[in-house]
């Protein structure tokens, strides 16, 4: 069965960097767009980023671009989220999502459209 599994969550002092990992398994992974996804406890979900793994095809939240960067490594089915510049306003558990039926240059915005998720890992920067 496909699973998907969320490490690298950590607590990180404002302007540090940490990296996330997402390890997914039971499915080809070249055919998988994968995104990533925080939510606070109270607050809607909100999407962070997104990849479609068989072109490298990468999008970002306006509030994560230029301080986010999302890969995707094939020998190791782990896709990475670099997070640079960390500010009190990450704090979130994140989640990766991944999405059977990825298409070529376009992963989306909305968690509707995936169809597995991990359990989150939690990313705190403290103000």
């Amino acid at each position: 069965e496909v699973q998907v599994v969320e490490s690298g969550g950590d607590l990180v002092q404002v302007g540090g960097s940490l990296t996330l990992s997402c390890a997914a398994s039971g499915y080809a992974f070249e055919d998988m767009a994968i995104g990533w996804f925080r939510q606070v406890p109270g607050k809607e979900r909100e999407w962070v980023s997104c990849i479609t793994n068989r072109d490298g095809a990468a999008f970002y939240a306006d509030s994560v671009k230029g301080r986010f960067t999302i890969s995707s490594d094939s020998a190791d089915h782990t896709v990475y989220l670099q997070m640079n510049d960390l500010k009190p306003e990450d704090t979130a558990v994140y989640y990766c999502t991944v999405d059977l039926a990825g298409t070529v240059g376009y992963c989306s915005k909305f968690g509707l459209h995936y169809d597995y998720w991990g359990p989150g890992t939690e990313v705190t920067v403290p103000s």
